[in-house]
């Protein structure tokens, strides 16, 4: 049970009792979980029929309720101030469970252009950290990994990232401790009934094909705009797996063009030099030569959308959607921030440099 101190030794922040457990305020707040969506006035009037031992609770949820509609035009940005560097003022620890919510990553998994972001960070925190995650995060984790199974289901795209992420997280667990996860025997029980959920829910996706009446269908494209959705893969799994799919694809896939943009795409002219003058020097074959630049060098981490970091406010945000910075609200420090190139103030954050901001 939280309490609430106003002695120095806690903030004397204020909790609500949510479905997962007790939240504090002001992270809920930051939340767009479809549970809060539907709170509305007659959930209002029931809590209100409650003994008066809840009085408080009901408070707090009409104050939550007030927030929702002050800023249901889209005002409420998701963002995290974090910190950089540790001083003897300010103590260099960030919560992973607070930054997860306040940023909002269980929305974010429904945002085409946020979806692959959220699923590495999901992946390496499976296969990197998971017994190092304390309890709170590690419920988040796999209200996350349900809510890509939902949106899998109901969008029917990304179906293979669903897999991967259940067969890596089967595979961590099967390397656990004497056969067993470490920490609390309850917990570890609901997150094994969630994995369970989610692998029911992956094994009765079916892709619906297209209705009869649907025009036009992929066989129905020119050939040249298959081309054209192939040279925007970005990975040789998916160019294999659009070959084995329809034939005129696996003719298209054959062709050196293909391979020689997805080089061109993923490594650097010293690079493509390095390997060209090289080992495989003389060799026309563009497929043999991405594989070994593959090999060698690793292949690019491309997301339509990162989170970044504010230089000014210490912010991690999404930069589709902005944060509440400093330097829009002081006039003085907008004047500072005048010669300053506006875009080298805010960095872009892969989700392996996320993690390093977090004590793991």
């Amino acid at each position: 049970m939280p309490f609430i101190s106003k002695d120095w030794r806690s903030p004397g922040e204020e909790w609500v009792k949510t479905e997962e457990g007790w939240e504090k305020k002001r992270i809920l707040e930051c939340c767009h979980h479809p549970e809060h969506e539907g709170i509305d006035e007659s959930r209002l009037e029931e809590k209100s029929k409650l003994p008066s031992e809840s009085c408080e609770d009901n408070l707090a949820l009409e104050q939550f309720v007030e927030k929702r509609r002050k800023t249901s035009d889209g005002a409420v940005q998701p963002h995290c101030q974090i910190t950089i560097k540790s001083t003897r003022e300010i103590a260099g620890f960030n919560g992973l469970s607070d930054a997860l919510k306040r940023l909002d990553f269980r929305s974010a998994v429904h945002d085409i252009r946020r979806f692959n972001y959220t699923a590495k960070l999901l992946e390496m925190l499976m296969t990197q950290r998971l017994a190092m995650l304390p309890g709170c995060a590690q419920r988040v984790l796999f209200a996350m990994l349900e809510e890509v199974a939902s949106h899998v289901c109901t969008s029917q795209q990304n179906i293979h990232t669903l897999r991967r992420l259940l067969g890596q997280l089967r595979a961590t667990l099967d390397h656990a401790c004497w056969g067993w996860p470490l920490g609390s025997s309850l917990l570890w029980e609901r997150h094994l009934r969630s994995i369970d959920k989610v692998a029911a829910i992956a094994s009765h996706i079916r892709i619906r094909e297209p209705r009869d009446d649907a025009y036009p269908k992929l066989v129905d494209l020119p050939e040249e705009c298959v081309r054209e959705v192939l040279l925007r893969l970005d990975d040789h799994k998916d160019l294999e797996s659009s070959g084995q799919a329809y034939g005129v694809m696996q003719r298209l896939v054959d062709e050196q063009r293909i391979w020689r943009e997805l080089c061109r795409f993923h490594f650097t002219p010293l690079q493509l030099q390095h390997v060209t003058e090289g080992a495989l020097a003389g060799c026309t074959d563009w497929q043999r030569i991405y594989h070994k630049l593959r090999r060698l060098f690793g292949l690019k981490e491309e997301y339509a959308e990162m989170i970044q970091l504010c230089r000014n406010c210490r912010c991690l945000f999404w930069k589709s959607i902005g944060h509440p910075c400093i330097a829009d609200q002081d006039p003085e420090f907008q004047e500072k921030l005048e010669d300053v190139d506006k875009d080298s103030l805010h960095v872009p954050v892969p989700p392996h440099m996320f993690l390093k901001f977090f004590s793991l």
